[in-house]
């Protein structure tokens, strides 16, 4: 009976004081239905494990502090992170019993709990749990307090589609989660996934080897055909499994976050959401820097206040990237001076007359961002960490603009090698 006692005042759904209770009973019926029903997580978990590839592996992986007892892994629609944390699971040679995956999307978590799940895993010898899209359980933020606290000796790695709630509930787990952001792929991890296998490349290696490195690497291949595929379908894992499909699956990523995750965030009208999608399709045909809020709210129908608050929420949901010129002291209703879209990927799913200005810079400011402070400069188009200005063109960009400003660089596409400070677009994607 004291057995029974402590089960019942934890924190657990009913069902599984049921399930307690049952044993202490002797209720066998009820036992082996709730053991049968529990075991097709695992017999899925080890079924999606077992067809999970490794050959190819993300960046993060190896960035990641995988000794952590509770960590998250953030990241857009369809960047890899279910793939990944099932490959950790693999490369570990771990069995069901000892490390599950399971997805909080799933039909069993509509009448059984996450606590029931991870209290049963325990007492069967479990060690680690990596649970997938746990936006869309509705309790899951308190539910993995809980299991931490109750479960110190237990590892949890949980992910999440939808950036816009996740990013507030990571806050909430600051003291006790290790947050990471996965990014689509790079140039470099493109032209690995094809066999071309290169190392990372820093930021100052770049500025100051960027010829030797650029020479080395087109000796063994011709790097701009590559850069032109990457620019138009690189960025997402999920390119490789349906060529064909590509853009409309990226389109199903964006009307997602539109019409999923922001209403989640934030509540906004049928009307606004349509006219969400409408901005987009606008953003991706402007040249980056003739931005205009006056004319993007008469032809979108909304006021000031309404598309900059459409505009945080696409830059929440990693749709668009927002340039300030200054990054202390601006907030989600301040105008930025200059709107970037996230990837190049979502440029070419939006339209068919892709400006070449926004697609560089967009692709300069995406492989850069995931480290390094970016603001909007005076003279020039993008300061990085407040100490170097880059003005980024075509193969015949001119120092022009920047002649006479320090730490100051040339980014030109179309070009394989540069030279002096004038550096190759493409080799900015080797960052990571």
């Amino acid at each position: 009976m004291k057995g029974l006692k402590y089960y019942k005042n934890r924190p657990f759904a009913d069902d599984f004081y049921c399930f307690i209770l049952a044993v202490w009973r002797n209720d066998c019926n009820f036992v082996a239905q709730n053991k049968v029903i529990m075991e097709e997580l695992y017999v899925l978990s080890a079924r999606l494990v077992g067809m999970t590839d490794t050959s190819f592996v993300r960046y993060l992986y190896d960035k990641i502090d995988w000794n952590d007892h509770l960590i998250c892994i953030k990241g857009s629609r369809g960047v890899g992170k279910t793939t990944m944390m099932m490959q950790r699971i693999v490369l570990n040679k771990w069995n069901e019993h000892t490390a599950l995956y399971a997805s909080l999307d799933h039909t069993w978590f509509s009448s059984h709990s996450l606590l029931e799940l991870a209290e049963y895993h325990y007492v069967h010898g479990g060690k680690y749990l990596f649970l997938d899209e746990v936006h869309r359980y509705p309790n899951w933020l308190q539910e993995i307090k809980n299991i931490a606290d109750y479960y110190p000796s237990m590892y949890v790695v949980f992910s999440g589609s939808s950036l816009l709630k996740l990013d507030y509930a990571v806050a909430d787990l600051s003291r006790r989660c290790m947050p990471y952001t996965m990014n689509g792929m790079s140039f470099r991890e493109f032209l690995k996934y094809q066999n071309h296998d290169f190392e990372p490349i820093s930021l100052d290696d770049i500025l100051i080897r960027h010829t030797q490195l650029s020479l080395a690497i087109n000796k063994d291949i011709h790097v701009l055909p590559y850069f032109a595929e990457y620019l138009r379908h690189g960025y997402f894992p999920f390119y490789w499994s349906s060529p064909n499909t590509y853009y409309a699956r990226l389109q199903r990523v964006i009307s997602t976050v539109i019409d999923v995750d922001m209403p989640q965030a934030e509540p906004l009208e049928f009307g606004t959401l349509y006219k969400a999608k409408k901005l987009l399709a606008i953003l991706a045909e402007l040249v980056p820097y003739t931005l205009n809020l006056s004319n993007l709210c008469k032809d979108i129908g909304v006021n000031r206040n309404q598309i900059l608050r459409l505009l945080d929420l696409l830059d929440r949901g990693q749709l668009i990237r927002k340039l300030y010129a200054d990054e202390n002291g601006f907030h989600s209703l301040s105008k930025p001076q200059k709107i970037l879209f996230d990837n190049t990927n979502l440029m070419y799913a939006l339209t068919s007359r892709v400006d070449s200005d926004t697609l560089r810079e967009s692709f300069f400011c995406n492989q850069l961002a995931f480290d390094h402070l970016l603001v909007m400069p005076q003279a020039g188009d993008v300061l990085v960490d407040n100490r170097l200005l880059f003005e980024i063109g075509g193969q015949k960009k001119t120092y022009r603009q920047t002649s006479n400003i320090e730490n100051s660089y040339i980014v030109a596409d179309d070009i394989e090698t540069g030279v002096g400070n004038k550096i190759p677009l493409w080799l900015f994607g080797f960052l990571y």
